[in-house]
């Protein structure tokens, strides 16, 4: 068994913290994952985690040993990119993560078209609309929708992303149009929220006479899916916060209608991050260049199907 490949596992179980999501995302079964802990942890002579049947932590040992171990991992596949650069022929795997509606609408229909042009690089796409740390969960690029907060990552813009407060007709109907940010709030209109594990508080940040300003909206549902909450705007439930380019069909065609016009959301990025390091590996760059282009095109081309009130 290689030791490289006992060092990759603990490194995975490390980032994921259990055995079963490890041997997932590296594809091999519980068993050849504890073997391999168990065999680095007998050749280095410590318990690198301690287990019980509902948790495993990682000792001191564990947590002296991950740094080096990640050390160990980049100098490899630096090297490895150091000749997959020479000979033309990348390889390896890639974690990537993403929001869900860029994921789902843009990144998942073109990865097997880049598989196609690259047929040894194995893509790991992780979508979730929750905030990513590219560091602690071993990942080597993460598309956003905002803005970052770890300005030691570098940034590659995709495209500027408009949004739009919008709301099924029926809804309107209803509950009446508000006609501006603080009418949100004045008129207890029901705001559908994404909220996920640590995310902030609920602000809108909408365009006014005087500037960008900060909205505390509140409603009565929630979901850390934002395609969720499209359906729920869609029923008629509330007013929802969104990215152009994800209602641009429903817009279209009149299912949902823009809202608060008077106030309208301040654009935010699409871009994707990395790290200096990760950017010097081909297989990253090939797949930043290649998803950049293609997607920050089809948002602008979603954005412009749209005409909405400026």
């Amino acid at each position: 068994m290689s030791y490289l490949d006992n060092i990759r596992t603990f490194v995975r179980v490390y980032e994921l913290g259990s055995m079963s999501a490890a041997g997932r995302d590296l594809r091999i079964s519980p068993a050849v994952t504890s073997s391999r802990i168990s065999s680095l942890e007998e050749h280095l002579s410590v318990r690198l985690f301690q287990r019980t049947t509902r948790s495993l932590t990682a000792t001191e040992q564990g947590r002296a040993f991950y740094s080096g171990a990640v050390a160990v991992l980049d100098a490899v596949d630096a090297a490895e990119g150091q000749v997959a650069g020479i000979t033309d022929n990348p390889k390896g795997s890639l974690y990537v993560a993403a929001p869900l509606g860029v994921g789902r609408r843009f990144l998942a229909p073109l990865v097997p078209e880049f598989g196609r042009e690259y047929p040894l690089i194995d893509i790991r796409l992780r979508l979730t609309d929750r905030t990513v740390d590219l560091t602690t969960e071993g990942l080597d690029i993460s598309f956003f929708l905002g803005e970052p907060a770890d300005s030691n990552l570098r940034i590659k813009p995709v495209a500027d992303c408009e949004r739009v407060l919008v709301a099924a007709p029926s809804y309107v109907e209803q509950c009446g149009n508000p006609t501006d940010g603080q009418a949100l709030i004045d008129e207890g209109h029901n705001c559908l929220n994404l909220r996920y594990p640590g995310a902030p508080e609920f602000q809108w940040r909408l365009q006014t006479k005087d500037g960008p300003q900060r909205f505390r909206v509140s409603g009565r549902y929630e979901c850390d899916d934002g395609d969720v909450l499209t359906e729920w705007a869609l029923a008629g439930e509330g007013i929802a916060l969104k990215p152009v380019f994800e209602v641009a069909e429903h817009l279209n065609s009149g299912a949902l209608v823009p809202v608060a016009e008077k106030s309208p959301p301040v654009p935010i990025q699409m871009a994707c991050l990395y790290t200096h390091r990760r950017r010097q590996d081909p297989k990253t760059r090939l797949f930043m260049d290649f998803m950049t282009m293609r997607v920050g095109a089809a948002m602008k081309a979603a954005q412009a199907s749209v005409q909405l009130p400026r």
